[in-house]
Parts: structure tokens; sequence; C-alpha cells
């Protein structure tokens, strides 16, 4: 076999030239893309202003032992320094398998399991309801879906005040209980009915938001495959199992995630319905809300421990679900 040289440089045809150094390939790249750089840089800078540092520093504080009674602050003129010192991982040992490590975190988490579980399921499955019917060709609709969309329209804090009056002893809720001669739950008071009514208000905030992307779904699903399974002499429930469901796979799979997500992180909720008066029905947030700010001395350490934390079963959590996706259907990879 032969090989063509070329005389002028000595090297063979057909050689790949070097690749280039990381240098190069970067002042290249700027060069050739120097617009789109410029076009995200605002969003590079103020995600690290508002997201990056913030991240940084609280790790950094989960290092320490800063509480408020240690760290720089200004009284009157006096200026105080922080005096916290670097004591590496022993925060996370603390909360993971300290003395007190299943009153303050792990009954903690198994109520922020249950409780994301069960407003995830009761959102998807009443808002899927939903959806079916205002699919339907109902007079009126319109209307309907209005009316549905308040609660997730409302402003948060306005909701949840609203609820806490009719849960009151003497609200609503209970008045009419009353008349039905029934039992009149202490919902802002036991602990049990605490959890119950924090996944009832939930459900009515989170409902809005799964029903309005699932009709979508809905209304994307090519109406030819409902007549071809008709024709073929498929039940509703065969419908709705092997044309609906599959034909919100995706939909269905970016919703729930994102619900979940939310769910697992939702403050707004159980902080406005109880405040700091329900130690058992915190979830993880509101517990390392309470730990920085609702306590004295404010344990700052613990708290940034805690939402680090949080950061690090979210990922393991979205990177499971990620590959299980990809392993049931490729085209589902988010």
């Amino acid at each position: 076999m032969t090989v063509a040289i070329d005389r002028a440089t000595g090297k063979r045809r057909g050689d790949r030239a070097p690749r280039p150094g990381l240098v190069q390939r970067l002042k290249h790249g700027y060069r050739k893309h120097w617009y789109a750089y410029a076009m995200i840089a605002p969003v590079v800078i103020v995600l690290g202003v508002l997201v990056l540092y913030p991240l940084a520093y609280g790790f950094y504080l989960t290092l320490t032992d800063a509480n408020s009674l240690n760290s720089a602050r200004t009284i009157g003129v006096n200026e105080i320094e922080a005096t916290y010192k670097f004591i590496g991982f022993d925060n996370y040992a603390d909360i993971l398998w300290g003395e007190t490590a299943y009153d303050r975190f792990w009954s903690h988490f198994i109520w922020t399991i249950v409780w994301t579980a069960l407003c995830v399921t009761l959102h998807y499955t009443i808002g899927l309801g939903l959806a079916l019917l205002l699919n339907q060709k109902l007079r009126g609709r319109t209307l309907y879906r209005l009316i549905l969309i308040l609660p997730w329209a409302v402003p948060t804090f306005v909701t949840v005040f609203g609820w806490r009056f009719m849960l009151a002893d003497g609200g609503v809720i209970n008045s009419f209980l009353e008349t039905l001669h029934l039992p009149t739950p202490l919902w802002l008071e036991d602990t049990f009915w605490q959890r119950f009514a924090a996944i009832m208000v939930n459900t009515w905030c989170g409902v809005p938001f799964m029903m309005l992307s699932l009709l979508g779904g809905l209304q994307s699903i090519d109406s030819s495959l409902y007549e071809a399974a008709e024709m073929d002499g498929a039940s509703r429930w065969q419908q709705f199992r092997y044309v609906t469901l599959p034909g919100l796979r995706s939909v269905s799979s970016t919703v729930v995630l994102l619900g979940i997500i939310w769910t697992f992180n939702q403050f707004a909720i159980i902080f406005l319905l109880f405040g700091d008066t329900a130690p058992d029905a915190q979830i993880l947030v509101t517990w390392a809300y309470y730990l920085g700010f609702g306590q004295q001395p404010r344990d700052f350490a613990q708290s940034a421990a805690y939402g680090i934390l949080l950061l690090a079963i979210l990922i393991v959590f979205t990177s499971f679900y990620r590959r299980w996706l990809n392993r049931n259907d490729p085209q589902l990879a988010i």
C-alpha cells in the first residue's frame, strides 16, 4: 500500500491535524460566538449574585458553628466581629445521626415524604379528573374553567388565611359540622388534624395547575386515535388506558416532577397556616426556617445545613427520576 506524502510539509495526506488546546478552543469559540456570550452575560451575573453566591456562602456556614450570638452584627454604634469557628462536617453528622437526629431531622423527613406523596397524588388524580370533564363538550365550559382556576390565581397568602379562618374553632367548617351533630376536629391544634388540614389546603391550591397542564395535554391528543379505538370496539376504560394515558405521558412526567419539587419545598402553606405553633406538622423547609429565624439563639449553621441537605435530596431524586424515564421511554428524557 502506498502512502502519499506532501513534499512541501513532509506530512502524509489524510493525517488528522493535532487537536488545538483548551485555551485555543475557548478563544476560537469566543471569536465565533461572542454575541451569544454577550446575550447570556446578564443572566449569568444575576444567577451568580442571587443563586451561586448565597449557595456557596450557605455551604460555608454549614462548616461552622455560626449562630446569632457569634456572628458579625451591629448594635447601635458598636460593630461586633464574628467569632464563630470552623468545625467541618459536624453539623451534618449531628443532623443525620446525632442524639436528637430523629426528633430534629428524620421525623420531619418522613413527614415531608408522606406530605409530598399524598399531595402530588391528589393533585394529579383530581386534576386529571377535572381535565377529563372540561375536555368534554359542556355548556358553559369556559365559565367552569375560570371558576376552577381561581384557587391558583388568588395569592397564596390570601387563600391560606381564608382557610385558617374557616378551620378555626368557631370557623365555618366546625360550625357546619356542629349543625350535622358531627365531631369538630381541632384543625389547628391536634397533630393529625393539622397534617390533614395542610394536605387539604395544599391540594386546593395545587390542583388547578395540574388540571390546566393535563387539559392542554388532552387537547393535543389526535382525535382520530379515539375514533379508531371506538371502531375497534374499545370501551371507555380501554380508550382511557391505551390512548389517553400514553398520550399524556410526556406532560405527566414533567408536571409530576415539578409538583414533587414544589410540594417538597412548599414553605408558604405550612408557615402561614400554623406559623411555629405546630412542630410536628413542619416539613423540612419550614423546620430549617424555624432553626435559622424562629428561635433564640438563631442557629444559622444548622439551618444552612438543612438547606444543603434539601438540595442534595432533590438532586438525587431528579437524577433517578430522569434515569427511570430514560429506561422506560428515551423520548421522555428531561
